[in-house]
């Protein structure tokens, strides 16, 4: 009798230290990094903000609506010097030919946001990459200059989406500071949340056709110019060369 209630616990002790051994293993491999990083290496990730030494930062609008006060935006940002990104919607440009044309005039970027705002993550690579270029084909007849970089529908993407986008030789792009501009806050909100988040290398964005944006906008401007930042577009901002993108979507050099 006693030799079977050893041998019960020796099996016992043999079965916590097999337990053991597995939660240590286990815990060895998510938090080795090299590991993390082959994990993290297969997603297929947008740039959302840029490593930057010095303060600079990219500001963007997203225009696939209403046009009410696009003119008034050039007019701001020309006021205070300042040249941004735009990302239209294909169906804008149709509907809105001469205000493409005045953004790209005024010096402003003038980028790619699909042709019809459709969710991406629905399509096949193969419908991915002609909504796209088609959109390109639009923006290039307008401004004579070919769009190179990519914003997804809704901020919504999946591998196969980044995929399909950088296939045609473009970069997408995302944002680290959200105005929320369209939920339609004060100008006081937007301005805080801009400012309150904001740091070198971010791409902020904004909406043309956001009703308070004017209004904050200026406020916006004056307070990053004042505190040394440079605005510029966000092809600008982007790094050349042999650059990675981390797992929070940070461009960074190698």
């Amino acid at each position: 009798m006693q030799g079977k209630t050893m041998l019960r616990r020796r099996g016992a002790v043999l079965r916590a230290l097999t337990m053991l051994a597995a939660v240590l293993l286990i815990f060895w491999a998510v938090n080795t990094p090299k590991l993390v990083g082959v994990s993290a290496s297969r997603r297929e990730l947008p740039v959302y903000c840029v490593q930057q030494d010095e303060k600079r930062v990219a500001l963007s609008f997203d225009a696939a609506w209403g046009n009410e006060d696009t003119q008034t935006l050039i007019d701001i940002l020309g006021d205070h010097g300042v040249a941004v990104t735009f990302f239209v919607v294909g169906d804008w440009v149709d509907k809105y030919p001469e205000s493409v044309a005045a953004l790209s005039e005024a010096g402003h970027e003038v980028m790619n946001h699909s042709s019809s705002h459709a969710h991406f993550s629905d399509l096949t690579a193969a419908e991915i990459k002609n909504d796209v270029s088609k959109c390109n084909d639009k923006i290039e007849a307008v401004t004579g200059v070919r769009p190179t970089l990519f914003r997804c529908p809704y901020g919504e993407y999946d591998d196969h989406v980044i995929k399909a986008i950088r296939s045609l030789g473009m970069t997408p792009v995302q944002w680290d500071v959200d105005s929320l501009d369209w939920k339609g806050i004060s100008a006081q909100e937007i301005s805080r949340r801009v400012l309150d988040r904001v740091q070198p290398g971010s791409i902020v964005l904004f909406h043309n056709a956001a009703e308070h944006t004017p209004e904050a906008l200026p406020e916006i401007l004056e307070t990053l110019l004042s505190e040394g930042y440079e605005i510029v577009p966000i092809s600008q901002i982007l790094l050349e060369g042999d650059c990675v993108i981390d797992s929070t979507g940070r461009q960074c050099r190698k």
